[in-house]
């Protein structure tokens, strides 16, 4: 598969996202989820006496309406809700967490495709601003970025999105408030991604977009009416 280049005019601000558009998806599902799962008990059990542990473990509990939920029944829920994907704050915050140590001891490396640290470093070169939105944690985004493949990219990125702070991707109203919380008008922002519904939510806000339409990705298949490339190089801000 390879499509044409899309040219994007008047855009003050790109958004990204990372499973699927700037990094393999199969990197985060099969290296990085089960890294932290592995290690859901032994870092409760290690930490259950810090408060952002204990807050996660609150969290959990009113998920599930259970009032202080020993520390199995917390494993076995989270452990329950990566198996399903679930977009869920405080599996996210936990994922962080065991990721941040991760990366910080050289466990761990961050994914991306080559053309889109290509991309990125040539729109940062070009003084446009550039921010993440993903379904993982602001925590695990900033170290995604200051453990790249070629060192430290955090200088490139100008805010963290998650859906704690920003919302669900698939709402239009979290698209609204990120563009507040940039204060791009929605018309000169472009949201990259590889999930349709995700940029129906941000042009339905009045953004621009792109589709990521990366061969042997998940969210590869089907048409879309929204512009389409194969690699992020192929996006020209004009």
């Amino acid at each position: 598969m390879t499509l044409a280049e899309q040219t994007f005019y008047g855009v003050k601000h790109v958004v990204v996202d990372i499973e699927g558009t700037t990094s393999r998806s199969s990197f985060v599902f099969d290296v990085m989820f089960p890294y932290a799962t592995e290690r859901f008990a032994d870092w409760l059990a290690e930490h259950g006496d810090e408060p952002a542990t204990a807050a996660i473990v609150d969290q959990v509990g009113h998920e599930i309406g259970v009032v202080a939920p020993d520390r199995d029944t917390v494993v076995e829920t989270l452990t329950e809700w990566v198996r399903a994907d679930r977009k869920i704050t405080p599996l996210k915050t936990l994922q962080g967490l065991i990721w941040e140590d991760a990366f910080s001891s050289g466990a761990l490396v961050s994914d991306f495709y080559p053309d889109a640290l290509v991309a990125m470093g040539a729109w940062h070169s070009q003084g446009v601003p550039i921010s993440v939105y993903s379904s993982g944690s602001v925590l695990a985004q900033r170290n995604w970025y200051a453990h790249t493949p070629e060192g430290d990219r955090t200088v490139w990125i100008t805010d963290y999105f998650d859906t704690a702070n920003a919302g669900p991707k698939r709402e239009e109203s979290s698209y609204r408030a990120i563009s507040a919380a940039l204060g791009v008008a929605p018309e000169h922002l472009l949201f990259c991604s590889d999930v349709v519904t995700e940029l129906d939510a941000a042009s339905a806000a009045g953004w621009q977009v792109v589709r990521l339409r990366r061969a042997g990705e998940p969210h590869a298949e089907g048409d879309s009416a929204y512009p389409e490339v194969d690699e992020m190089t192929a996006i020209i801000l004009a």
